[in-house]
């Protein structure tokens, strides 16, 4: 996270009225969202803890956390809105103003940055400018050293990036395809092609013959 969270230099209101629990019957919320934010609320012992997936699933349907979207949150949730927003404005990838429906976030941190990180995320503000369907902004850390310099899409990591990778990445966004398929972290194999064979299923994308060659 960087910086501070929006509001904290202005003053409180004393003359303000205490904040309400929105009510179901005066909020619409739409249903795919409140079937999902209850499902999160009720993998948690205490159901306010769903608070952070509750606001993400938010801003797949808002685009950002809208005061709309923490309102509907907030009203299937039981909560206030305020709550729900000292959570939005804490966190880097919940976002409070409008942004591109995409995001690209280019991770800095020191790993990638050695690899050239920098670089790249001109290169890919350069290729998205002007686009407002694209979010594309530096990221601190992504946690994927391994395959630096590296950036997440829509929630998909793709690695190691070259400059000559940033008009297919823009261009796969885009048009909706996967993004730089032969990238994505989760289509990587291990080096024991048997790993986790007995215990665990392969990842759906992807299958393993004996010779650990992809099919």
């Amino acid at each position: 996270m960087s910086g501070f969270a929006s509001g904290w230099d202005q003053a409180t209101d004393r003359d303000k009225l205490p904040a309400e629990i929105p009510s179901p019957d005066q909020v619409e919320v739409p249903a795919a969202l409140r079937q999902e934010i209850e499902g999160h609320m009720s993998l948690y012992p205490d159901p306010t803890s769903a608070a952070l997936p509750a606001l993400a699933a938010a801003q797949r349907v808002h685009g950002w956390c809208s005061p709309e979207a923490i309102e509907q949150v907030a009203c299937v949730m039981q909560v206030t809105p305020a709550s729900l927003a000292a959570v939005a404005t804490f966190y880097d990838m919940l976002e409070t103003e409008p942004v591109g429906r995409h995001s690209v976030y280019v991770c800095t941190n020191i790993s990638c940055s050695l690899r050239g990180a920098d670089a790249l995320l001109d290169a890919v503000k350069a290729a998205a400018e002007g686009d407002g369907e694209l979010n594309v902004r530096a990221f601190e850390c992504l946690g994927a050293c391994d395959i630096a310099p590296m950036a997440s899409v829509d929630g998909v990591y793709v690695g190691p990036l070259a400059i000559e990778d940033v008009p297919q990445l823009l261009d796969d966004v885009r048009s909706g395809r996967p993004v730089l398929p032969e990238k994505q972290l989760a289509r990587m194999l291990v080096a024991d092609p048997a790993a986790n064979s007995q215990q665990y299923p392969s990842h759906p994308v992807q299958s393993v013959d004996n010779e650990g060659q992809r099919r």
